[in-house]
């Protein structure tokens, strides 16, 4: 019996085109929740740039892919930093080496270096405003929990292998990755959930599309991806269903009898 289920946004929950989750998925959630079954954010974002969720309630949000939980009442129950020195050794890179944009993270906030046209683009392409431009203070560097790097592949493996030892790096689109702590993902978020509920691994169920999202495919009871998901994410999954935007969510749990 699935008594948890995690849900992505972007691409999964929200629509590219429309930017919107659609009404058939707002339907259904709403239907498993009036089962009694727990639904959950599991998203790449940090909090407060999550948004309108179309009026849906959760029993809690994995945010940063695991980095900072907090539970339905909107109180932190988890946080997992990158090292400060990994930020100092960052920031060097980016003075002596080669300067990309990055996003640093915090519970609260976000700071970029600098805008080019792929921050512009992925900003458009998720539908939220441009990161402030900044510094971080002292006292930041100790709390970021995500750093956002528009690099491309080659470029991860250098950043990662050189300078940011403690992290690793997901991504669901080829202009950036996300970078944490090494070892966290949406994955952890979930343990988080299951711990903080008392709820087993056999009862969960979860949807994504990304990258970012595979970790979390594999670890559930049933890992469902969209139909707009690349070939990786799909490899993964229990149960492929339709795109966001045909109504992808809502089949998938008419499929498995959940509604």
């Amino acid at each position: 019996m699935i008594k948890a289920i995690f849900f992505d946004i972007d691409g999964t929950l929200k629509s590219f085109k429309t930017h919107s989750i659609p009404q058939s998925a707002i339907d259904a959630i709403n239907q498993v929740k009036s089962k009694g079954i727990k639904v959950f954010i599991a998203t790449g974002r940090y909090f407060n740039q999550i948004g309108d969720l179309n009026g849906l309630t959760f029993d809690g949000f994995i945010t940063l892919n695991g980095a900072h939980c907090i539970n339905g009442e909107y109180q932190t129950i988890f946080t997992n930093p990158i090292p400060k020195d990994n930020i100092e050794a960052l920031l060097r890179y980016h003075k002596e080496v080669f300067s990309f944009p990055s996003i640093f993270i915090t519970e609260k906030r976000e700071l970029i270096n600098f805008i080019d046209e792929n921050v512009r683009a992925i900003s458009q392409l998720v539908d939220v405003p441009l990161s402030p431009v900044g510094q971080l203070t002292e006292a930041e560097m100790a709390e970021v929990l995500q750093i956002d790097a528009f690099i491309n592949d080659n470029q991860e493996k250098e950043v990662l292998g050189t300078v940011l030892a403690n992290c690793d790096a997901s991504r669901w689109h080829p202009l950036f990755a996300d970078v944490n702590v090494k070892g966290n993902s949406k994955r952890t978020g979930i343990d988080k959930f299951l711990e903080y509920y008392k709820l087993n691994l056999s009862e969960t169920m979860a949807f994504g599309d990304g990258g970012n999202d595979i970790q979390m495919l594999e670890y559930v009871a049933l890992g469902i991806a969209m139909d707009n998901a690349g070939d990786k994410v799909k490899q993964v999954a229990d149960y492929v269903t339709d795109s966001v935007d045909d109504n992808g969510i809502s089949n998938a749990l008419k499929h498995f009898g959940l509604i």
